[in-house]
């Protein structure tokens, strides 16, 4: 398992266009990812559902946790990790 904390940086947190992305980024992966909310006290959600991803409610300056599990586990949790930090070119 592989795992990375991020902070949410684009102004409108992770809501549809952003979460859109990330999900379509999580599903080039073969191994299976999810992504916690560090400030909430909830299961982790899988990465490659925008319904779950959008449950989660990421604001922006929200501290998250993603992690993979699978023969390509680094590559997807830096790649989404990448995204994320990018602010979604927004």
């Amino acid at each position: 398992m592989y795992k990375k904390t991020i902070k949410i940086v684009n102004p409108t947190g992770l809501h549809a266009r952003p979460a859109s992305d990330f999900v379509a980024t999580a599903k080039k992966f073969t191994s299976k990812i999810k992504i916690k909310d560090l400030t909430a006290d909830e299961e982790p959600a899988n990465a490659k559902s925008i319904l779950t991803v959008l449950a989660l409610g990421l604001a922006k300056g929200t501290e998250a946790e993603i992690t993979a599990e699978g023969e390509d586990e680094e590559q997807a949790v830096e790649s989404l990790a990448a995204l994320i930090e990018s602010g979604f070119d927004e």
